[in-house]
């Protein structure tokens, strides 16, 4: 299955802990993306994401003509050092607007080939995006 979406890694516990952005074109997924790799996050997918499960488990990958790239507003596609796949851990569902995040919303959860994942609505343009995604990382249990 291929998704319009990103997918960024963080090293958490000795596994890479992958967070799929999804949200619609233009909403800054790939904003969310750049600035995340910034605070220590990795890679894997910009713009499409090809998912699967295997163990029960849910995984990405980039296609592979889109590998090691990633979409820069305002300088063009640029090359990116990239992991070639990690487990999906949890979805980062991007809004267009900041009153469209609950203040205390209940849990989550949507269903991809059979594996239930958790998911968080963020807007991807507020600094502390790639912050709050570090915390929901948290949040699911994974030690930092």
């Amino acid at each position: 299955m291929i998704r319009h979406a990103g997918l960024i890694a963080l090293r958490l516990a000795g596994r890479w802990r992958g967070v799929l952005i999804e949200g619609p074109s233009g909403v800054g997924k790939s904003d969310l993306a750049l600035r995340a790799l910034a605070t220590g996050f990795r890679l894997v997918a910009d713009d499409r994401v090809v998912v699967f499960a295997s163990g029960g488990r849910l995984y990405g990958k980039p296609p592979a003509a889109l590998a090691g790239l990633l979409e820069v507003r305002g300088l063009g596609v640029a090359p990116q050092p990239a992991l070639d796949f990690c487990e999906v851990t949890m979805i980062a569902r991007c809004v267009d607007a900041p009153s469209a995040v609950e203040r205390l919303p209940e849990p989550q959860f949507d269903t991809l080939l059979d594996v239930r994942v958790p998911v968080f609505d963020l807007w991807p343009v507020e600094p502390a995006a790639p912050a709050k995604i570090t915390r929901m990382l948290q949040h699911l249990g994974v030690p930092l």
